[in-house]
């Protein structure tokens, strides 16, 4: 229980990062220019850091120029550790505004960098690029999963979400993000409960005291309770979860006799 809490907050704390120091997370031109670094052959992942083994090379190699043909949208691949081939692999790949390139560089906090052509954004806004890097590319998801699961992971979610059309928000729910909006909707269903409290003698339930507190409790629950739940995952499950979460929080807080009990009826002689 402890190390899962540990790994909830570290996600936590890793989001607020990026969002505060890296909130345009696409990768800046490069000053350099390399030509002598490109391969010979024309090819859609150049893999200078090594990340990838031959049948992941491969597998991309064949997908991507089919999902270019498909749909329009050229993805590319590119990792580099002590040398980058700089500006020279724009005009390599033809890099144009229907072109997003990942770029895998181990030497950063945040493996994962995307430079992005300009008809990219309008289906993926800059939050999408903020949450793809923060997801796939902290250091703590490529210690445990590895630096090629980052690179695939990344490049199966976006071409998930130019087929459907654009995404917000990246899809799926990890298991740390998914206890947090479980956390906020257990606190926002106590802070509804104790504002029901009755105050008053006779009353059952402090309507009033409840609205007064209702963009509190309403904020933690559907904002951040059901909020990322419903926009990144259709299963039902994590949503009854949380609801669940909510009434039993608010169920325990209003049973709970924090403001005392009701004072007693004046004894008549």
């Amino acid at each position: 229980m402890k190390m899962r809490f540990q790994t909830v907050f570290r996600q936590l704390a890793i989001l607020c990062c990026v969002v505060l120091l890296s909130w345009s997370p696409m990768a800046p031109a490069q000053a350099v220019s390399h030509p002598e670094l490109l391969p010979d052959e024309p090819t859609v992942v150049i893999d200078l850091a090594r990340i990838l083994n031959t049948a992941q090379e491969e597998y991309l190699n064949e997908s991507l120029p089919a999902f270019e043909a498909e749909t329009g949208w050229k993805l590319r691949v590119l990792t580099q550790f002590d040398q980058t081939p700089g500006r020279a692999v724009k005009d390599f790949w033809g890099l144009d505004k229907k072109s997003i390139m990942l770029v895998a560089d181990p030497r950063g906090g945040n493996l994962l960098n995307f430079s992005v052509g300009d008809d990219v954004f309008p289906l993926l806004p800059r939050t999408f690029w903020i949450e793809l890097q923060t997801r796939f590319g902290n250091q703590f998801f490529v210690r445990d999963n590895g630096e090629d699961s980052a690179v695939l992971q990344s490049i199966s979610t976006l071409e998930t979400c130019l087929n459907r059309g654009g995404c917000g928000v990246v899809p799926g729910l990890p298991r740390e993000q998914w206890i947090l909006t479980l956390i906020t909707s257990i606190l926002g269903g106590v802070i509804c409960g104790f504002a029901a409290q009755p105050r008053k003698e006779g009353e059952g339930i402090a309507w009033q005291w409840a609205l007064l507190f209702s963009p509190l409790w309403g904020i933690l629950f559907f904002a951040f309770g059901l909020g990322p739940v419903v926009t990144r995952t259709p299963e039902l499950l994590p949503v009854i979860r949380n609801v669940s979460g909510f009434l039993i929080g608010l169920i325990v807080a209003f049973l709970t006799p924090v403001f005392g009990s009701p004072p007693p009826a004046d004894d008549k002689a």
